[in-house]
């Protein structure tokens, strides 16, 4: 197979260049050229004919499903395959980037090798220009299969711990344990790279998201689960004396996620 023709379109071009070098060399993708917002992207997608585009949604001057929208797919030989790269987790974003054409879609921050697989998983078929996806079609479907199996997982084990969903710290954990599982360099670098990626996402600041962890650790604690905790594990690893770090624990849960096959 030839080497997949790859255009990198996020506004926030530090993310963008350090995909494109992360990619550099790889057998089986090129990087052809990197956008920095949505009429930028729509022009290189134009002219430059890539065989597929990583598209971040939020971006200014026309949004990534503008660029979806917009695109004019007379002027290319053939359709990219457009993986959709972002931050927004509802459903309804992921169901309108679907509808609007987008071939995957895959939560942000997305580590080169899990973006590597889905391009050429995807680029194994030929996309027509005026392909339409319906609200049940098998992408979707898959979407909704992978999310909904990890978040159900660590939401009962979030209540058997006791971890209640209203606290902030509930949704920073369970962000922090997705990042991880994703790109599992991070929890090397909590606070330089997990904290700052959460904040981003939240629209808050990295220490907010290490209080929040914290809290949400302690609170666990202090409702006496301990016991809970180690069954999950299957091994005494705490004691009520022996509370672990926000690292540790995020490590272990992502760790039994992998594990478990739940991603």
């Amino acid at each position: 197979m030839q080497k997949i023709r790859l255009l990198i379109v996020d506004d926030e071009q530090d993310c963008a260049e350090s995909l494109a070098r992360a990619l550099d060399g790889d057998a089986d993708v090129e990087v052809i050229a990197t956008a920095k917002d949505g009429l930028d992207a729509v022009a290189k997608i134009e002219t430059l004919k890539p065989d597929a585009v990583a598209l971040d949604i939020v971006m200014p001057n026309l949004d990534g499903y503008g660029v979806l929208s917009n695109v004019d797919f007379t002027k290319l030989r053939k359709r990219p395959v457009f993986i959709v790269t972002s931050g927004l987790t509802g459903d309804a974003f992921i169901r309108k980037a679907i509808n609007a054409g987008a071939d995957y879609y895959m939560l942000k921050p997305v580590s080169p090798k899990a973006l590597k697989e889905r391009l050429v998983e995807c680029s194994r078929v030929k996309y027509s220009p005026v392909a339409v996806k319906d609200d049940e079609s098998e992408m979707r479907q898959a979407i909704r299969r992978s999310r909904h199996t990890l978040d159900e997982k660590l939401a009962n084990i979030f209540i058997s711990v006791g971890i209640p969903a209203h606290i902030k710290g509930y949704q920073f954990l369970r962000e922090a344990i997705k990042m991880t599982i994703d790109r599992p360099e991070v929890i090397n670098s909590i606070t330089k790279k997990l904290y700052p990626g959460i904040a981003e996402n939240f629209r808050t600041s990295p220490s907010k998201v290490e209080r929040a962890i914290r809290h949400a650790i302690e609170v666990a604690w202090n409702r006496g689960k301990i016991e809970n905790i180690n069954q999950i594990f299957g091994i005494k690893i705490y004691s009520a004396n022996d509370k672990p770090t926000n690292g540790e624990f995020i490590a272990l849960l992502a760790d039994k996620m992998i594990m478990e096959g739940a991603v």
